[in-house]
């Protein structure tokens, strides 16, 4: 079996992973109750699928430019997806969308107006 058989089938494996975990990160958008949990589903779970993907994708593709152009993506996505993920929350937090029964600790309770 040669070196690029190997990386083809980790490259096929990758792919399914990340297009399972990016299943769930979808269902849970949808079947989760309340904003954090779901923000919480679209984000952590479908950065990683997307990550897979893209490291599938660099599996079986090999070349210099298709990897740049996947590094650049996934360097974005790593960059993107917490910041989305707090505007989010913070947005739903100040509109009052949030279970506050639901929270632990509301550190920003005192700066409530």
């Amino acid at each position: 079996m040669s070196a690029g058989t190997v990386a083809d089938w980790l490259g096929a494996v990758a792919l399914v992973a990340g297009a399972l975990l990016s299943l769930a990160a979808g269902i849970g958008v949808l079947r989760f109750p309340d904003v954090l949990d779901r923000m919480h589903a679209a984000t952590k779970p479908q950065v990683l699928g997307a990550l897979l993907l893209l490291l599938g994708l660099a599996l079986r593709l090999r070349s210099p430019a298709d990897l740049g152009m996947i590094a650049l993506v996934a360097v974005f996505q790593l960059a993107t997806a917490p910041v989305a993920a707090q505007m989010i929350g913070r947005a739903a937090y100040r509109s009052g969308r949030v279970d506050r029964t639901l929270l632990d600790r509301d550190e920003l309770a005192e700066h409530r107006k």
